[in-house]
């Protein structure tokens, strides 16, 4: 299996032609063509592109062994005429950029990696990215050392788990109420000791909402 077989492959699992599939990476049909044939090679770049449209991952276009062709292919177990097949779970990822404190508000600490999730969650929240949690404010939801998926274009609703910015720097993540003249920040914790952050009309203090929590998952898979 070669990266041709794999762009043949991209364009049946979503059911596109040649040309559809040229008009989304801005080439010529001639050159998916040539791609699917291995007369010439996919350039980086729109191998990239492709990444960042289907939420796929780099090897799935361009590894023999790895590639959309070869999992197809994979094999499967004699069924009777007439059954239905298990889906291949699709995967997409999105940046981790940091952590952010299930407490007291601290300033966030940067991480630069990617993570794996479902693609039918990043398809719904296409700019998300992941926060890693440090502290048990808010362990009856999310469990310390988690990552949480982070949608910063969803607008809170009362009840909603957010992740917000005080006073233009600290970071905070805690479940969301508003009243007239009121927010707070109340933790949902199973240890006790953690207090509602309440600021009201009268404070100096800046919020900034950095996004709502859609999504989160374990850090690493279970021993």
């Amino acid at each position: 299996m070669n990266a041709g077989d794999n762009i043949k492959k991209l364009r049946e699992i979503h059911d596109l032609t040649q040309e559809q599939l040229a008009d989304k990476l801005g080439v010529t049909r001639e050159s998916v063509v040539k791609w699917e044939s291995g007369k010439i090679n996919i350039r980086d770049r729109h191998v990239s592109k492709l990444v960042e449209i289907y939420g796929i991952d780099p090897d799935d276009i361009k590894s023999e062994n790895y590639g959309l062709a070869a999992k197809s292919l994979a094999e499967t177990p004699n069924f009777p005429v007439g059954a239905i097949f298990p889906a291949t779970p699709r995967k997409a990822y999105a940046p981790l950029l940091g952590r952010v404190h299930a407490g007291d508000a601290q300033a966030p600490e940067i991480i630069e990696d990617n993570v794996s999730l479902p693609y039918e969650v990043w398809d719904g929240h296409r700019d998300g990215y992941f926060l890693q949690v440090e502290g048990r404010c808010m362990s009856k939801v999310y469990p310390e050392g988690c990552y949480i998926f982070v949608d910063p274009r969803k607008q809170p609703q009362n009840g909603s788990i957010a992740v917000v910015s005080i006073d233009g720097e600290d970071y905070v993540m805690r479940r969301l109420y508003r009243g007239a003249n009121t927010m707070i920040l109340s933790p949902d914790s199973w240890d006790d000791g953690y207090e509602d952050i309440v600021i009201s009309g009268h404070d100096e203090r800046t919020v900034e909402f950095v996004g709502v929590v859609v999504w989160f998952q374990a850090s690493k898979e279970m021993e």
